[in-house]
C-alpha cells in the first residue's frame, strides 16, 4: 500500500534562486523515502495565488492546481522559513485559502476532501520563531481537516539571534533536528498507514443535522 506525500516549500524565493527550506525538505524527504513513500516538492512561490478564503479565486489564480496535488496525497508537509519571528506570508495565504474547503461540496463519505490525511511541519530559518510557526500551522492543518500525529513536525533556526541558515550552517548534521525528523516521519506514516486500511467513519452532514436537533434548531 503505497503512501504519497506532497511537500509544499512556502519559501519567499523565487526559482531558480537557492532554498534553505528546500534543503531542508529534502533532507527530510531521504527518510521518508527509506519509509517507502513516494514524494513531491512543489514551491509555493511559482505558482500565482490570489489573496482570499476560497478554493477558486477565479482566472489568473493557481490555487486550485495545488490543491488538486493536495487532494491526491496522503501525507501533506508543509514547510516554511522563518521571517519577523513567524511562518512566512506564502504560508499564511495557503492556511487562508484552505478555509475554502469549509464551503466546497463534500466527498461521497461526507467529508472534506483532506479527511484521512496527514499533516506535519517542517521550520527552518536564523533567527527565533520556530515553535510559533509550528503551532499555528498545526492548528491549522488540524482544523483543515488533516491528522496530526504526536511530533509531527521538525525544525532547524541555529543559535540565538540572526544567523547562517540551513544549508550555510550545515543543517543537516544537527542531531537534534535530524533525530525530529525520524520521529516526524515514522509517525506520520504510521497513522496515515492506519487510516488507508481504517479511515474516519463521520458524516458531516449528519453531525450538522444532530447538532441542529440538540440545539433546539
Amino acid at each position: 500500500m503505497k503512501l504519497k506525500a506532497l511537500f509544499l516549500n512556502c519559501t519567499l524565493k523565487y526559482a531558480p534562486e537557492t532554498s534553505n527550506t528546500e534543503a531542508f525538505i529534502k533532507k527530510s524527504i531521504l527518510i521518508f523515502k527509506e519509509l517507502g513513500v513516494e514524494t513531491e516538492i512543489v514551491r509555493t512561490s511559482d505558482y500565482s495565488i490570489k489573496f482570499g478564503t476560497t478554493s477558486d479565486a477565479g482566472t489568473g489564480d493557481d490555487w486550485s492546481i495545488i490543491l488538486k496535488k493536495i487532494k491526491e496525497v496522503d501525507i501533506f508537509i508543509m514547510a516554511t522559513p522563518v521571517w519577523r519571528g513567524d511562518r512566512s506570508s506564502i504560508s499564511k495565504i495557503v492556511s487562508e485559502r484552505m478555509d475554502g474547503l469549509f464551503s466546497d461540496e463534500k466527498n461521497e463519505k461526507e467529508q472534506y476532501a483532506t479527511y484521512n490525511k496527514v499533516g506535519g511541519v517542517l521550520v527552518d530559518g536564523n533567527e527565533d520563531g520556530a515553535k510559533k510557526a509550528i503551532a499555528s500551522i498545526l492548528f491549522d492543518l488540524s482544523e483543515h481537516g488533516f491528522t496530526i500525529p504526536v511530533n509531527a513536525f521538525s525544525y532547524y533556526v541555529g543559535k540565538a539571534g540572526p544567523g547562517p541558515s540551513y544549508i550555510e550552517a550545515k543543517g543537516e548534521t544537527y542531531e537534534f533536528t535530524n533525530n525530529m525528523l525520524l520521529i516526524m516521519a515514522q509517525n506520520i506514516v504510521h497513522i496515515a498507514s492506519l487510516l488507508k486500511k481504517s479511515p474516519y467513519p463521520i458524516k458531516l452532514n449528519k453531525t450538522k443535522e444532530k447538532a441542529k436537533k440538540i440545539s433546539g434548531k
